[in-house]
């Protein structure tokens, strides 16, 4: 009764129904957690794949060697599979360890400050000569050396002058006779002479005939040359001093080819001396020359500049620099100098990819403009808004380069012999057993380089040349024929080059493009037979190569029995 009476309790009632449904639940979610812990294990134990640190296109999911070289495979985290095989994705942890930054792509100012070199010379247009008006003997100079400065009007040399003496008795005689027109002849042969009317005018009050007569300076400046001494003997005209005036001067900068589109006439040019430290001059560029040095490779830039005190002197370095925009726009995408990795033929980034939970970044190939100095203007291959890599690019593609995905240095397709324009026609039955024929010389051709065997290659190739010129071209269909021949052009030419070679390794370079040719005879008319178009990476230093075989198996042409298994099928080509 007491046990009944504690059971109809109602709080006693609702006290057992809560324990016993934590007791259920606890028995549910038990089991699920131990159930579920193998599942995870296997999962874990997933993220651990192997591949080949010499051909990083294998993944297997156990330890072994490599099918293609027969190396170790080593490990490779499970993370580095991609949904997107074109992609890397790293952790955090990863991505700080690399030391991973990013920038977003944006419109910069295209605004470059050009460095030039040069030297101050003396303005071309203000260098004069002065002449000896007299024919005589220098009986005295009173400018004796270069440098030093003279005025207009100044004497600098007294010259013995029978002709001027003559000159100076005609003119005595006619005030002798004093007819007008007699003296004013005579006055005028005086001045042709460049004898001034106040010369002239002592000449006449001194009625005395000299024999010496001053020589005047006709421009001020600084005497750059020295040409007679005293006691020669000049003709009227000979030149006596040369003269610069150097109150205005030119700074002559020599600009290199990447730097000419970045400077234009008008553009303003600062520049330093060492003679006067501290102190910047300027100037605008008023010429450049039209003709490249051919010895020195570089063009000169004109700046003229006023001269002021005589601090600029003829001879003097000059380094200077100019600020100026391209001459094609203003403004335009630019990516920083770090951002970019070059390849010889490429450009590449590495973008971020958006709204992904983890670091990931994808390769691209772009097309750079001018240099900035500290950034490059991007010409196609980036859109503004993008996020691109900034730091740490060199470690992204070192990884993408591991997991075998396309990167700095593994672009398959460059040097692959494409067929996207290629459209397959039928051909006649003599026309494929003619191909068939080729197709068989070329194999005898590759197995010939597979053995390594220069003799075989050239016996080879001459078979190929032969069966090639024996092809009916009136098998050949007319929308096909020029196709036909820029094919044939190249094989005949490369097998030529094999042929007349014995380098085995310089017959290997004309395989490739004749390999690549006969791909694309084979897209256009079909096979036979089963071909399979295999590419090899390492070819000629990691550029990598392709080739036909009738096998599947890989027999690499390039290395022979060094690499024998290196390569991969990319294609199979059936009829």
């Amino acid at each position: 009764m007491k046990f009944n009476k504690l059971i109809s309790n109602s709080h006693l009632r609702t006290l057992i129904l809560i324990l016993a449904g934590f007791f259920a639940g606890w028995l549910v979610f038990h089991r699920s957690s131990v159930t579920s812990k193998p599942e995870t294990e296997v999962t874990e134990a997933k993220k651990t794949i192997w591949t080949c640190s010499m051909h990083p296109q294998i993944r297997k999911e156990e330890p072994g060697l490599c099918p293609l070289c027969a190396m170790d495979l080593i490990p490779l985290a499970q993370d580095a599979a991609q949904v997107d095989p074109n992609t890397i994705t790293m952790t955090e942890d990863a991505a700080k360890i690399a030391e991973v930054q990013t920038s977003v792509v944006s419109q910069q100012v295209s605004e470059k400050e050009v460095r030039l070199y040069g030297k101050i010379e003396a303005d071309e247009r203000l260098l004069q000569t002065q002449p000896s008006h007299l024919a005589g003997r220098i009986e005295q100079l009173l400018i004796n050396f270069t440098g030093e400065e003279i005025h207009k009007g100044q004497t600098i040399a007294r010259i013995y002058s029978p002709t001027a003496m003559t000159a100076e008795q005609e003119l005595f005689e006619a005030l002798k006779m004093k007819d007008t027109a007699i003296i004013t002849a005579a006055r005028n042969k005086l001045r042709q002479w460049k004898f001034t009317d106040s010369q002239i005018t002592e000449m006449e009050s001194s009625k005395e005939i000299k024999s010496v007569f001053d020589v005047t300076a006709t421009t001020s400046g600084i005497i750059i040359a020295k040409k007679v001494n005293i006691g020669d003997y000049v003709q009227q005209g000979s030149a006596l001093y040369e003269i610069a005036d150097l109150s205005r001067v030119w700074a002559l900068f020599d600009a290199y080819e990447s730097d000419l589109p970045w400077i234009r006439v008008g553009n303003k040019v600062t520049f330093t001396l060492q003679s006067v430290p501290g102190k910047e001059f300027t100037g605008t560029v008023s010429f450049i020359d039209p003709v490249i040095n051919s010895q020195t490779r570089v063009a000169r830039c004109r700046v003229e500049v006023r001269n002021s005190g005589n601090i600029l002197k003829p001879g003097m370095f000059a380094s200077g620099y100019v600020k100026s925009h391209t001459a094609l726009q203003e403004s335009s995408l630019a990516v920083p100098h770090s951002s970019v990795l070059w390849t010889g033929t490429r450009s590449i980034v590495y973008v971020k990819v958006p709204e992904s939970s983890q670091p990931t970044f994808q390769m691209r190939e772009i097309t750079l403009g001018p240099d900035l100095g500290e950034s490059y203007v991007v010409v196609d291959g980036l859109e503004e808004g993008e996020e691109i890599v900034t730091n740490g690019t060199f470690n992204i593609d070192a990884s993408a380069q591991l997991m075998g995905i396309p990167s700095m240095m593994n672009d398959p397709l460059a040097n692959s012999a494409t067929s996207e324009s290629i459209k397959k026609v039928a051909a006649s039955k003599e026309l494929m057993d003619q191909i068939n024929g080729l197709l068989a010389a070329y194999n005898e051709l590759k197995n010939a380089f597979v053995g390594s065997d220069a003799k075989k290659a050239t016996k080879a190739a001459n078979l190929l040349s032969d069966r090639l010129k024996t092809v009916d071209k009136k098998e050949i269909g007319a929308e096909q024929m020029d196709q036909w021949k820029a094919f044939s052009s190249t094989l005949d030419s490369e097998t030529q080059k094999i042929a007349s070679n014995t380098d085995i390794e310089q017959q290997r370079v004309s395989f490739s493009p004749l390999s690549n040719e006969f791909y694309k005879i084979l897209k256009l008319y079909g096979s036979e037979q089963t071909v399979y178009y295999q590419y090899c990476p390492m070819a000629f230093d990691n550029k990598g190569a392709f080739w036909l075989s009738e096998a599947k198996i890989i027999s690499n042409p390039y290395f022979g029995e060094s690499m024998l298994r290196c390569g991969e099928t990319k294609e199979v080509i059936k009829n």
